[in-house]
């Protein structure tokens, strides 16, 4: 047997979800509602191809409508995962669940680690709290400068990021730095999801985070269909933060992005290019600069840009290409705090080649996305997720 498509593209839209999820209780993000929010907030998204496609079908909103025949099967996802945050969530839509949440450090991390980071480093330590990254480089960046130190931070996520001024510490040294704290946390008691390297640029009072972020995530505990795919012999093209999101596990290609539109454009070069397998593209400006910022406007006007760079992927699309855009947790701008926030996710997925598309029901798992990537390549079924390829080729209701 043939695989049905040739192709599958992935679009992940960081954060972007569409309400609280089943077990949103067990987080406290009950009545979180990450496209509701910003639509009302904004009185309305402009944004009719996402309406075209069946976002209407998975939620109701100003400027979030129904169409008669939409273009894509349209569904929800609940997440199983025991986190809410973005590894977790990209390492589930490829098959693989996080049973014991990462360790997150609220308090800041102890001093015993923080020891170990000034002599392996042999730069001093400041910071060590939970705060925003813009805003803790504004707070300590001029102290970064002056004493040649490190800034490290966390946030409610498994994360220890590490920021430092490009012009004191070389991007080269922030990343040795980061490779050993990497080392100092990968297992208990640490056991940390990332370490991310977060440099600057500027003066007091104008610092700017830069392009060079790197991520040192802890590589999947097990296989993930982009393994299926890579040792089958297809693409596996990462393109974003996805390649640190999989500790490059899986991954064929890596291409890099610097934001939203720079992801698109990079998508669309994957579109013209003839290959077999998989492109998976992460959009993280959703949740880096509006969900965490808790910005609705700027988080409104960024899903809007997306949507506008949609007809251009789907018309380029061809009859043996699927696309799927969905999403890897929620980030309500207009919710208490600065988390993420646990819901369910769009499931939007495009082919040529079967329209109007249909319902996909609420699927109990992000991971039937991966089981549905594998049944289509005919690969090694991750361990969890239920298929949905033959709703996409089989006709009438």
């Amino acid at each position: 047997m043939s695989q049905t498509f040739s192709r599958v593209f992935v679009i992940v839209m960081d954060s972007v979800g569409i309400g609280e999820g089943a077990d949103a209780a067990n987080f406290g993000d009950e009545g979180s509602d990450t496209l509701g929010s910003i639509a009302h907030y904004n009185n309305g998204l402009e944004i009719p191809n996402l309406n075209q496609l069946g976002m209407g079908y998975l939620k109701e909103a100003p400027g979030i409508h129904k169409t008669e025949e939409p273009l894509a099967f349209y569904g929800k996802m609940n997440e199983r995962s025991r986190s809410k945050d973005t590894m977790t969530g990209h390492w589930e839509l490829m098959g693989l669940y996080v049973d014991a949440p990462f360790r997150t450090f609220p308090d800041g991390f102890p001093d015993e680690l923080i020891t170990k980071l000034e002599v392996e480093t042999g730069r001093p330590v400041i910071g060590n709290k939970v705060a925003s990254g813009t805003a803790i480089i504004e707070e300590l960046g001029e102290e970064q400068t002056e004493k040649g130190a490190i800034i490290v931070y966390t946030s409610a996520d498994s994360v220890l990021q590490i920021a430092a001024h490009e012009d004191v510490v070389p991007i080269e040294e922030l990343h040795s730095i980061c490779e050993k704290a990497r080392a100092l946390t990968y297992e208990d008691p640490y056991m940390l999801g990332r370490v991310i390297a977060r440099p600057f640029i500027g003066n007091p009072g104008a610092f700017q985070r830069t392009i060079n972020r790197h991520d040192y995530a802890l590589k999947p505990f097990a296989p993930t269909v982009m393994n299926a795919l890579a040792d089958a012999g297809f693409t596996s093209e990462a393109i974003g933060k996805i390649n640190d999101i999989f500790d490059g596990e899986g991954v064929t290609q890596s291409v890099r992005t610097d934001s939203n539109m720079d992801g698109m454009d990079k998508l669309m070069k994957s579109v013209h290019r003839d290959f077999n397998g998989l492109s998976f593209l992460n959009l993280v400006d959703f949740d880096a600069h509006f969900g965490h910022r808790r910005d609705p406007v700027g988080y409104g006007e960024a899903i809007e840009a997306f949507d506008a760079r949609l007809p251009e992927v789907l018309e380029a699309l061809g009859e043996r290409d699927l696309l799927i855009i969905t999403a890897d947790h929620g980030n309500d701008p207009t919710y208490a705090g600065t988390d993420h926030t646990r819901e369910q996710v769009p499931l939007l997925s495009f082919t040529k080649a079967n329209q109007p598309g249909k319902s996909l029901g609420t699927r109990e798992t992000f991971a039937d996305v991966g089981a549905t990537i594998a049944d289509n390549f005919q690969v090694a079924m991750p361990a969890h997720g239920t298929s949905f390829l033959q709703r996409l080729i089989e006709r009438g209701e």
